[in-house]
């Protein structure tokens, strides 16, 4: 991945696509997330972004328990290069059963792996090294502290949160001093825990998932400007909230927001925006990407394609042509905040 000359810690934490859009491949579909797709399909997939000029490549242990990563891994090491930039995660542990089930946490067909949690200083190490070995690779650009937070774990998340502080973070601070990896972050959907950090520790990255986007920009108040503040390098996940925002709404069909059927409140709200994405013909795709793209602490923002035809309609929302009324119109309808950037 690296030139000789190159020091590895130097490198920037993400990589725009070849022609500068602030894109790149998020690989939970890479797991099988609500489906399964072939590995066929998931190196064509990998292969036209690639091609298409995307460098920057997401995945984690917990995508498919392992299947994601090898799938990646398997597509991207004849491309390694200086330019490459690939993260994965640490929290989740797999350890291989014969009982595992296929259908294991959203992800579907999935390696006969089971999950458990670890943000131990041991379990952390063990962690990398396990995703090293299903990527075949002997570095990683940046690894994020995944689902750290008190949605997840409930009643544990306070002594998640010290022994994150405790060991996680010293963990991969030695990893990137040996040189196994560049840059720590969080990987979460949460983002008070962020907050909750940063008052303790300085993170080099955050991948923040569904909580900064058209329809729910919660954290776009206070936890964006600090990260400009605090120089941590934003990317972001979900801007299209697990489907919702992905294509033109049908009220009649099955809507997910954020992992899950769409709540009724989510729903009215997307319909609104809708009916204002109709009025000026603006595909409601487009809107979703361009409005998170303007925010300054953006770095870049993962597109979670499924299929190569996924992955240039996502390309081609980014490029559609947005007037400067449309966003004047969501908020003159108070359906978005008064003091967010809009592009």
């Amino acid at each position: 991945m690296l030139g000789m000359n190159t020091p590895f810690a130097c490198l920037p934490v993400f990589a725009p696509c070849q022609d500068g859009a602030r894109l790149g491949l998020g690989g939970a579909a890479l797991g099988n997330l609500f489906e399964a797709i072939s590995d066929a399909q998931a190196h064509d997939l990998v292969a036209a972004a690639w091609q298409d000029g995307c460098r920057s490549f997401d995945t984690a242990p917990h995508y498919g328990h392992g299947l994601s990563e090898r799938r990646l891994g398997d597509a991207l090491r004849p491309q390694a290069c200086t330019s490459l930039r690939l993260s994965s995660k640490v929290g989740r542990l797999l350890t291989p059963s014969r009982q595992a089930p296929d259908d294991q946490h959203g992800y579907v067909k999935t390696l006969p792996f089971v999950q458990h949690w670890d943000y131990s200083a041991s379990g952390v190490r063990r962690c990398v090294e396990d995703s090293l070995q299903r990527l075949g690779l002997a570095q990683i650009d940046t690894v994020f502290v995944h689902d750290m937070d008190a949605h997840t774990h409930g009643a544990q998340a306070e002594q998640v949160l010290r022994q994150v502080l405790d060991e996680t973070l010293p963990a991969l601070a030695e990893l990137r001093q040996e040189g196994l990896i560049a840059h720590v972050g969080l990987g979460v959907n949460d983002h008070a825990v962020v907050e909750q950090v940063l008052r303790h520790a300085d993170l080099d990255a955050l991948l923040l998932a569904g909580r900064y986007t058209l329809l729910d920009n919660v954290a776009g108040a206070h936890l964006l400007p600090l990260l400009v503040h605090k120089k941590v390098a934003l990317s972001l996940g979900g801007v299209f909230n697990s489907g919702i925002l992905a294509s033109r709404i049908d009220p009649g069909q099955p809507l997910r927001f954020n992992y899950q059927a769409a709540p009724a409140h989510w729903v009215a709200k997307a319909m609104q925006i809708q009916k204002v994405c109709d009025a000026w013909q603006v595909s409601i795709q487009a809107a979703a990407l361009q409005f998170v793209l303007a925010h300054p602490a953006t770095q870049l923002v993962w597109l979670g394609a499924k299929h190569a035809s996924e992955w240039r309609a996502a390309r081609q929302a980014h490029r559609q042509p947005v007037p400067p009324q449309f966003w004047q119109d969501l908020q003159h309808q108070g359906l978005l905040p008064e003091g967010l950037p809009t592009p």
